[in-house]
């Protein structure tokens, strides 16, 4: 995005990973807002970079703002003055930046608004084992809408990882407390997440409608996929047994319970 806004080959931008010690107070790295927000700010720097340059280029050339123009990563004169001087590039304006005003750089401070809404559908076909009550699922299908899909391979991952982790939601992972009152499942051994082998490829199906309220049409993409999973593996397990779960996870003990009382275990 800092490529295509400063019109510079994407392989010239070098970002920069800071961390809570290089910034002041802001809000959390996480959820639906990091791509979403933080490409804004980066759309916000390079405006500033633009009308400086621009700036710097008026004073070069003894111009005024209404005779230059940022275009394809050049500040380009106007008029009767680009009989006298050639396009000037950022590199070019680095070369003299001492003579200008010195290093050339911009700030975005934004608090972002305008997240768009997120709307996705997950499809899952699965088998229970009637004997010990253990779902495997079979196929697992996400469609979502991404706005605009920046880094479309990350986005696949946030939703391949959303929907994973709805998986475990679904059929494992819980607190399990003693008659003490402690919990008995406090590490990862006994805890039961879901692990490459519990899965199969997630197929993912990214739907492009650009968010209005984004200058790249960006919306957030890694909450909602977490959602559709327990709803969508409910519905696939009434389907395939014919009873309505109501209460998660389905892990094999309660779905095994849940056949024996309709008399299925062994027959589904």
């Amino acid at each position: 995005m800092a490529a295509d806004e400063l019109g510079v080959p994407y392989e010239k931008v070098r970002p920069i990973i800071g961390d809570t010690g290089s910034l002041g107070f802001n809000f959390l790295t996480g959820g639906s807002r990091s791509a979403f927000s933080g490409s804004m700010a980066i759309v916000e720097a390079a405006k500033q970079i633009k009308t400086d340059l621009c700036a710097r280029a008026c004073k070069l050339w003894e111009a005024k703002p209404d005779q230059v123009v940022f275009e394809q990563g050049h500040v380009k004169p106007l008029g009767a003055l680009a009989e006298k001087f050639k396009p000037m590039s950022i590199a070019d304006f680095a070369k003299v930046a001492g003579k200008t005003g010195g290093p050339i750089g911009g700030v975005g401070r934004i608090n972002a608004q305008g997240a768009g809404p997120s709307i996705g559908t997950h499809l899952v076909d699965l088998e229970v084992d009637p004997e010990t009550g253990r779902v495997t699922i079979l196929r697992y299908t996400v469609a979502q809408d991404a706005g605009r899909a920046l880094h479309p391979a990350y986005v696949e991952g946030q939703f391949q990882g959303g929907a994973v982790q709805g998986i475990g939601w679904a059929l494992n992972e819980e607190y399990i407390y003693g008659a003490d009152g402690k919990l008995q499942n406090a590490g990862f051994l006994d805890y039961r997440m879901p692990v490459a082998s519990d899965v199969p490829m997630i197929d993912a199906i990214l739907v492009e409608v650009a968010n209005p309220r984004h200058p790249y049409g960006v919306r957030g993409v890694g909450e909602t996929p977490i959602v559709p999973p327990l709803g969508a593996i409910a519905n696939a397990m009434e389907n395939a047994t014919g009873i309505r779960f109501t209460e998660l996870p389905m892990s094999p003990p309660k779905v095994l319970k849940a056949l024996k009382e309709r008399g299925l275990a062994g027959k589904v």
